[in-house]
Formats: C-alpha cells, sequence, structure tokens
C-alpha cells in the first residue's frame, strides 16, 4: 500500500504562498497605477525578502529544497525524457521554471528598486544611478511584466497537464507537504528545521532592510520662513 511520505518543509509551503500573494499583487497594482503604486512598491519589497529566504533555503532547506537536489535533478533531464525518472520533488522541467521564475522575479524586483514614473513616484534606491539609468530600468521593468505573466502561464498549465493527463496533482503536496511514495527508493525529506529557518528569516530582514532605503541620509527639512508682519 502507497504511503504518504514528507517531501516540502513548512517554511519553503509559506514562502511558495506568500509569493504567490505578493507576486498577484504586485501585477495588479502595477497594472491599476495610480494610488496603487505604493503598495507595488510594497508588494516588491516583500518580494525581494521572500526571495533572499529562498536563495538562503537552498542551503539550509530540507532535502528537496535545497540546490544540490535540484541539479541533480537537472542532470537527469535525459533520464526524464526516456521516462526513467523516479525521484520526489521538482522533475528536471520543473527545476528549470523554478530558476526561471525566481530570476525574473528577481531582476524585476530589484530593477523596481532604481525606477520613476516621471511624476510622483520613485523607488527607493532611485538616487544610487543616474536619471538616464532609471530611466532605462524603468523601461526594462515595465516589458518585464509581459515576461513574468507568460512564466506564470506555464507554470499553471503544467500544473493542469500533470493532473489531466499524468493524474498527478502538484497543489496538494505543497499544501499538506506530503505525496504519496510511488517506488521504495523514494526517501522522505529531510532537514529545515527551526533554528535554519530563523537564520534564513533574519537574512531576509536585512535585505528588504537595505532595499528599502531606509539606511540613507535624509535631507534636512527645509526652513521654515517667518511670517512677514
Amino acid at each position: 500500500m502507497a504511503q504518504q511520505i514528507r517531501v516540502w518543509d513548512g517554511p519553503l509551503r509559506i514562502f511558495h504562498w506568500l509569493l504567490v500573494v505578493c507576486v498577484s499583487t504586485a501585477l495588479y497594482t502595477g497594472w491599476v497605477g495610480g494610488g496603487w503604486i505604493d503598495w507595488h512598491a510594497r508588494a516588491g519589497l516583500a518580494i525581494i525578502g521572500l526571495l533572499t529566504f529562498r536563495l538562503v533555503w537552498l542551503l539550509l532547506g530540507s532535502t528537496y529544497a535545497r540546490l544540490s537536489t535540484l541539479l541533480c535533478s537537472l542532470l537527469a533531464l535525459p533520464q526524464y525524457v526516456r521516462g526513467d525518472w523516479r525521484q520526489l520533488g521538482h522533475n528536471p522541467l520543473g527545476v528549470l521554471s523554478v530558476f526561471a521564475m525566481l530570476g525574473m522575479l528577481g531582476w524585476q524586483a530589484v530593477s523596481g528598486l532604481f525606477t520613476n514614473d516621471d511624476i510622483a513616484f520613485t523607488g527607493p534606491l532611485y538616487k544610487l544611478v543616474s536619471s538616464s539609468l532609471s530611466a532605462d530600468l524603468t523601461s526594462l521593468h515595465r516589458q518585464g511584466f509581459w515576461i513574468i505573466i507568460g512564466l506564470i502561464s506555464v507554470h499553471i498549465l503544467a500544473i493542469v497537464l500533470h493532473a489531466v493527463v499524468k493524474k498527478h496533482n502538484l497543489v496538494k503536496p505543497m499544501i499538506t507537504g506530503k505525496t504519496t511514495q510511488e517506488h521504495p527508493e523514494q526517501k522522505p525529506a529531510r532537514g529545515g528545521h527551526w533554528i535554519a529557518f530563523i537564520c534564513a528569516l533574519v537574512i531576509a530582514l536585512g535585505a528588504v532592510y537595505l532595499a528599502s532605503g531606509e539606511w540613507q541620509s535624509k535631507p534636512p527639512p527645509a526652513p521654515v520662513s517667518a511670517p512677514a508682519w
């Protein structure tokens, strides 16, 4: 009888669903603009924190969240194409999708720190670059919107195809953390304990602080002119 075994640790699952919420918020607020632009900036900072957490979790997370496991899976692409891949976690195509998504989201979030809308909004690190570079980054940032939409569409399509063609539910394990053990050689995930979580969280919060620009010196307030009597 098939058994349920651990594949995704709690912090990774929390990261995944928070990223879904933050990216959705960033896409919507970036699309409508106007008074929502401040929320767009907040979502971008949250995404930077989440991505930093995920980078650290590549080293400190449980078995199937680690970089070493992802790279081993990627090297098994020929086996996957032949139908001989039997491991847990992301399959080789899934690893490519993860790298593409994280890389693009990282670029989008970081470039947004230096953008401006030529009206009232400037990114928190806008002053660190020239106005021409800020304009170029703003243009690329806007174009990146459609690339992210494309990557998300491919991601959702892959989930649907797995469910329809392979009868494999990819969403449920990301909620429960467990999946069905289909082969004896499949081992449950290990690691990703609370000490590692705290370390990753502290580093992520540090990244958010640096990205927020709060460490920059503030200009002195404008002098108040005395009223003419």
